[in-house]
């Protein structure tokens, strides 16, 4: 079984004259991030690999997110999630190792929504049905499929959809 979490940047400022790639967490999005890092410990198997992309606001959340959590596996800063389509994004999870069962992608909207939203065929019809609603910051989806990577690009279940606050 492999399984995809795809956890969305917490909330982040828009302080004047910063770039968007360089955007800090908010208030709220360094009380939440934690929340996610704690969610994610209690919800899903531990992570063999995470992709963070290489936005501050993205990097931020996963630095809060990881104490919370008993173990991870390799954290790559990849900044090829920044700004990505779900086509690379769904290319970037194919590529990934095989040895990995679990991966966690920490990066952006619209990429992930869209990614999560094209590979979901089934599962939890009320965690769909929030996904689709709104992806929120601090959003995370989990989804699972047997087999491969390849395979889940095929079409996963969507096991659970929250987005934690604190």
């Amino acid at each position: 079984m492999r399984t995809l979490v795809l956890l969305r940047h917490a909330k982040s400022d828009y302080p004047p004259g910063i770039p968007d790639h360089d955007r800090p967490l908010a208030a709220r999005g360094r009380r939440d991030a934690p929340e996610a890092g704690a969610w994610l410990a209690a919800n899903c198997p531990q992570p063999d690999r995470v992709l963070v992309s290489s936005a501050k606001r993205a990097q931020e959340t996963w630095a809060l997110a990881a104490p919370h959590l008993d173990s991870y596996g390799t954290v790559v800063t990849e900044p090829r999630i920044y700004e990505a389509a779900w086509s690379a994004l769904a290319a970037l999870v194919s590529s990934l190792p095989s040895g990995d069962r679990t991966v966690v992608i920490v990066g952006h909207n619209p990429g992930l929504e869209d990614l999560a939203a094209s590979l979901v065929r089934g599962g939890d019809a009320d965690a769909q049905r929030r996904m689709l609603v709104k992806y929120p910051t601090n959003g995370i989806a989990v989804l699972q499929s047997p087999g491969e990577w390849t395979d889940l690009v095929r079409g996963a279940d969507l096991v659970d959809f929250v987005a934690p606050r604190g």
